[in-house]
């Protein structure tokens, strides 16, 4: 399988609930605002959704540290959600390092800014298990 396609149709639904959501609230609310939104929306498409899913970070097999992920969508795609300016090299480096976390492989950052963006990230490695 290409992993550049990898859950692409699953990523569709999620940017449609994006912007729905974008369009509705616009500009200017906090981070949780959107999480919060962005679950309705997702679980009104019938997807699975957490929120704030704990990420155990390992080096050498030792738990060095712990992030929460905003999203994650049928335990396949992490969504990373900003309301910031402009989606900067600092959030793409985030989702990056959730996905070599996880046995996730795909991850879409949202920026509720001024203007809607969106990044998808696709992170393999040969630590992932594959079925």
């Amino acid at each position: 399988m290409d992993t550049n396609y990898q859950h692409s149709d699953l990523t569709q639904l999620i940017l449609k609930a994006f912007y729905r959501v974008y369009n509705t609230l616009g500009y200017g609310f906090l981070e949780k605002v959107y999480e919060n939104a962005m679950r309705i929306e997702l679980l009104k498409l019938g997807l699975d959704c957490v929120t704030q899913q704990p990420i155990d970070v390992y080096y050498e097999q030792q738990k060095v540290g712990v992030y929460y992920a905003d999203l994650i969508v049928n335990n396949c795609v992490i969504i990373e959600l900003k309301a910031a300016d402009g989606i900067v090299p600092e959030h793409e480096a985030q989702l990056t390092n959730y996905l070599k976390a996880t046995d996730i492989e795909v991850g879409l950052l949202l920026n509720f800014g001024r203007q809607p963006q969106q990044k998808r990230r696709v992170f393999a490695n040969s630590r992932k298990d594959h079925y």
